[in-house]
């Protein structure tokens, strides 16, 4: 009963803030902005964004050998696609995390707590590889109102890289042997994820303010993991409404970039469905 009543309250967090966004916005011209949505540029997109998912899963697998779970890259991939069709509609936003903790346990007997700290610095690699991206592009002085404070993200950057670094030492030093490879995959990921938001900006015509809109799409990726909404949707459109206004940008394409993203996001989510009603096989040693 706790789970279902956190599903619906997420649901309803979701509908009150898009209701609140449809108050400012009327849907019927966001609606005309996502029928003239390309279908092409918006099946790039995707793509890249299943891409992105590849990657994540990849960086997954060398947190997992750091506590001493093999797992082959196939099983590693539909374990993965499964978890994000359970973070997507669970209670939480996590419960795709708890699954694959659950089968990893189960299988290899791994203590809990390196579970969690595989799974939370998993979390961590992405979050940090969003705020270094969000402000370079907003280093390069992309609109006035960032440019007096151009030193400031320039300074954040190593000094976040850092922090998050010595964090780690501290609290999961076996982690730091692929510190650097995760990293880089992380930039894979969140680059990936940028080349699907410049296909949907195609899709609509746009393209003017691209590094602006990149600038609102990172910052409502980061929002979006605050596990409030379903799949982030409501925040995520929320923060591209504001960011819009505060950065002079159309407003109906912001929103419509917000909504389709989280189609996009859905679509490729749903292909773990398929393991949901389907046993996974027993997991492999990992393959080189």
């Amino acid at each position: 009963m706790k789970k279902k009543a956190l599903l619906f309250l997420k649901i309803g967090i979701s509908a009150v803030l898009l209701y609140l966004i449809f108050l400012k916005i009327p849907f019927s011209e966001v609606s005309q902005t996502l029928l003239k949505a390309h279908w092409g540029y918006l099946g790039l997109g995707t793509l890249f964004f299943f891409l992105s998912k590849i990657i994540a899963a990849f960086r997954l697998q060398l947190f997992w050998q750091c506590i001493g779970v093999q797992l082959n890259h196939g099983y590693n991939l539909r374990l993965y696609l499964l978890g994000m069709f359970y973070n997507l509609f669970l209670p939480g936003g996590i419960g795709g995390d708890a699954y694959k903790g659950y089968v990893i346990k189960k299988t290899f007997q791994t203590p809990t707590k390196k579970i969690f700290g595989a799974l939370l610095v998993d979390r961590l690699s992405g979050l940090l590889l969003l705020c270094v991206f969000s402000a370079l592009l907003a280093a390069i002085g992309i609109h006035e109102l960032l440019s007096p404070f151009r030193y400031l993200f320039i300074l954040a950057v190593p000094l976040g890289v850092l922090v998050y670094y010595i964090g780690l030492k501290k609290i999961y030093p076996y982690t730091l042997a692929v510190f650097w490879k995760t990293f880089v995959y992380s930039a894979g990921v969140q680059l990936s994820q940028l080349i699907t938001a410049l296909c949907i900006l195609w899709a609509l015509d746009q393209t003017q303010d691209i590094g602006l809109y990149f600038l609102v799409f990172l910052i409502s990726s980061i929002v979006a993991i605050i596990p409030l909404t379903i799949g982030g949707i409501g925040s995520r459109e929320l923060t591209f409404l504001y960011g819009a206004q505060w950065l002079a940008l159309d407003y109906k394409t912001a929103i419509a970039m917000s909504l389709l993203f989280f189609f996009i996001t859905a679509s490729v989510s749903l292909t773990g469905m398929v393991y949901h009603f389907r046993s996974l096989p027993e997991p492999g040693k990992n393959t080189k």
